[in-house]
This record gives structure tokens, sequence and C-alpha cells, in this order.
């Protein structure tokens, strides 16, 4: 496992032009050290917090909450009827103060945190006085808040490319590229804890003789300990585990380029009902159809011989081609 590279802040035309199609995860030392939820951070957990609290607009939000002898992880139960963990909806000021009861009277705290909260709905002058520069140009990036304790969000990938700045706190990534999939031991698709499948391997505690191909994945990973004011970038598909170590914790990320419509994965989805059962040499057929139309070099040009009238959906890129693959598509599927 080697560490992930790291870089200054870059201007967001040196990260689109130069950084973004090398695909891989990047730490960016410092990005966000000016930001006043950084600066009261470093005097004081409980400064950061007040700033949380003073700027909520009192919505709920979703909270996770775990019992103490999970040790901040949020998975499956052990019989993977359900879960480890109960979802309820509380403000982030009384998350905020539950934070702080049990930091000062609980030898051994539940977890709990809130993920993925919208900034601009539910903190909306924090959002604004911390912004983070990459993020300000993108049309579509939302700035989402985590808040919570020493938990740990199970090892998955996002359809989106993502910025996470860590505000409080420590947290480390652990990143796989998408070619060690197969040796992550993917969970169910269709039951997953918070959207996106997961790995059922613990980075925190490997059971090797369970997942013996997980030894191959570590080959492959990357990870980065970043404290409060650190930033890292990570391309769509990365899988990622994050564990945040210190008692309270706070990050806030911008997931952005988010794939419409389920992206690849429907793909993937209807590919595992209408290829994956076939006879192998169906599959060899089809594997022949997706190489050419898809994965080859040339794929874009695979329609170049008709004429542009004529080329339909496979035609080049653009809102109308896309429309209309859409109808075809669903028009198949309603047969």
């Amino acid at each position: 496992m080697q560490a992930v590279q790291k870089i200054p802040l870059p201007s967001p035309a040196t990260f689109e032009k130069e950084l973004r199609d090398q695909y891989q995860p990047l730490v960016m030392r410092g990005a966000a050290a000016d930001w006043p939820l950084v600066e009261a951070a470093q005097r004081s957990p409980d400064e950061a917090l007040a700033m949380v609290r003073s700027a909520d607009t009192g919505q709920p939000a979703d909270i996770m909450l775990t019992v103490p002898e999970e040790k901040g992880r949020f998975f499956y139960n052990a019989e993977m009827t359900g879960f480890n963990f109960a979802r309820k909806q509380a403000t982030l000021t009384q998350l905020v103060d539950e934070l702080q009861r049990q930091t000062a009277d609980a030898a051994q705290p539940n977890g709990i945190y809130a993920g993925a909260t919208p900034m601009r709905s539910h903190v909306p002058s924090l959002m604004a006085a911390n912004p983070f520069p990459l993020a300000e140009t993108l049309d579509d990036a939302t700035a989402r808040l985590w808040l919570g304790n020493a938990t740990q969000v199970a090892t998955h990938f996002d359809m989106s490319d993502n910025f996470a700045v860590v505000a409080l706190g420590k947290r480390r990534f652990t990143l796989f590229p998408p070619a060690a999939t197969k040796d992550l031991y993917v969970g169910p698709f269709d039951n997953t804890p918070a959207g996106q499948p997961v790995s059922m391997v613990d980075p925190l505690a490997p059971d090797m003789d369970r997942y013996p191909r997980y030894a191959a994945a570590l080959e492959q990973a990357q990870f980065a300990d970043l404290e409060a004011g650190d930033a890292i970038y990570v391309p769509t598909l990365w899988w990622h585990h994050v564990a945040a170590s210190t008692p309270v914790n706070i990050l806030v990320n911008y997931w952005h380029n988010d794939a419409a419509h389920g992206g690849g994965f429907m793909a993937l989805m209807h590919a595992l009902l209408s290829i994956r059962d076939l006879p192998a040499v169906q599959r060899e057929a089809w594997r022949a159809w997706f190489d050419h139309f898809i994965f080859d070099a040339d794929a874009p040009a695979a329609a170049d011989h008709l004429p542009p009238a004529a080329q339909g959906i496979r035609g080049p890129a653009s809102n109308e081609r896309d429309a209309m693959m859409r109808q075809y598509i669903a028009r198949t599927l309603m047969r």
C-alpha cells in the first residue's frame, strides 16, 4: 500500500486541464487552511461545533446511530438480514449537543453521524463562509456536511467525482482502483447500507481466511491521512474506505460530474440480467460486441461508415442522441 500523491492546491483551470484526466486520487495539504471553520477547529473542537450550531436552520437531518460494540463501523448485521445501525431524524444542533455530551460523559460512545447533509439547506451561512475553489467553478458541485464521532464508512465507490475536505478531526482514506474490484468481495447490489454496493472486507480488521484475495487488493491500495484543512480528490469508481478517528469530526464534500440515470451501473445490471447466465460461447460473442462498440479505442468511430443521418443512437454524443437512446431502451424493456 502506498501513499496518495500530494500536491499544492491547484487552480481550477490547472486541475481540469492537467490533473483530472490522470484518474488518480490526489491529496492537497492545507487546501482549506484559511477556512474560518478550520481555524476555529484548530483552536478548539467546541468552537467549530459552535459555528455549526449558529448556522443551523433547524431542518431535520438524517442521523445514523449504532451501538458502542460496533466500534463506529456502520455495516450489515451478522446475519445480513438488515443493518447494524438505525436511521433517525434530528437537527444538526441536536447532533452537536449529543456529540458534546458523549465526549464529556461516555467512555464508550455510540457511533453517530450525519452524512451528506446538504449545507445549502441546513447550514447555508457556514457554506458561504467556507468555499472550496475547485468546487466553486463546477455547476453541479453541492457542498455536503458530514458530522460525527469516530466512525467509519465501509469501502464503497461513488458514481461521481468527489472533493472531500477535513474541517475538524482526522480521517484516513484507504483507496482501491476499479481494477481491484474482483478482490474486494463486493456485497449485495440491491440492499446496501447507504446507496452504492460495499466491500464485505473490514480494512481495519480484515479476515484473510475468509477473504484471501483481499491481499491482492492491498497491493493496489493507496492511503491518505488527513487533518483539518487537508483535502482529497477521489475519482469516480475508485473504491474508498473512510475512518474518522477523533472524538468529533467534520468533513465537507463535493460530489460532481454525477453519472446521469445510474450511468454504467445500470448497464451492468442489465448485462447481469441478459448476458451473464448465457452459455460461455455466447458470452464470448457478446464480449466481441462490447469491445467493438464500447471498449475499443476506436469505438466512437464504429458507425463512421454510415451517413450521419443513418447513425441514429450510434452517432456522436449529444442531448438529442441521449434522449433517443433512452427512448429506445425504454421501448425495448417494456416489450
